[in-house]
């Protein structure tokens, strides 16, 4: 039994009349029709604000999943096709090689060819500082493990060449400005 009914027990107990005991009623209803109405939509507008978040939540889920997505099949082509651009300006070079490979078969004058090779060799070279490559600049600079690999320690020719680098077996190179390939050196000691 509810708090409204033992009040409306008591009222009727008090009462003597039935009219008395209609308009307690009607009063007493009235207020708690409205009461119910007011839970019953506050409780409808929190399911709505709550279906209206759960909404909201799902598609932001979905549209993080499919970028996701997205970004990992852009990464996958573009590692794929990483080095498209430079092997495409390489193209030219590896021509001028295998035209240099027909015409020393047939040569004779062994200056034409090493002027030949000197010609593809510039355009090379050329081509790759333009994709941004730099040769490393070793020989008679302090050795510096970041950027050299040490093969052997000879003697100093003097002593100012004690820890420097004093030949060159292999050139380091530079990818904008990052060491791509360390430089295989002899160092004096």
């Amino acid at each position: 039994m509810n708090f409204n009914d033992m009040l409306k027990k008591k009222k009727t107990d008090d009462s003597d009349t039935p009219e008395t005991l209609n308009n307690n009623m009607d009063n007493d209803e009235t207020p708690q029709t409205e009461t119910t109405l007011d839970e019953k939509s506050a409780e409808d507008l929190l399911k709505e604000e709550l279906s209206l978040a759960n909404d909201k939540y799902l598609r932001l889920y979905a549209e993080f999943d499919n970028f996701r997505r997205r970004t990992t099949k852009e990464r996958i082509d573009l590692l794929q096709t990483a080095g498209k651009e430079t092997i495409v300006a390489m193209l030219p070079v590896l021509d001028d090689f295998e035209r240099a490979v027909k015409s020393m078969s047939t040569a004779t004058d062994i200056n034409a060819v090493k002027e030949g090779v000197m010609l593809v060799q510039n355009k090379l070279t050329n081509i790759l500082s333009q994709k941004g490559l730099k040769p490393m600049e070793s020989i008679g600079t302090a050795f510096d493990a970041d950027l050299h690999e040490a093969i052997t320690n000879v003697p100093a020719p003097t002593d100012d060449m004690k820890g420097k680098v004093i030949d060159e077996m292999e050139k380091g190179y530079y990818l904008n400005d990052t060491v791509v390939r360390f430089a295989k050196v002899v160092v004096g000691a």
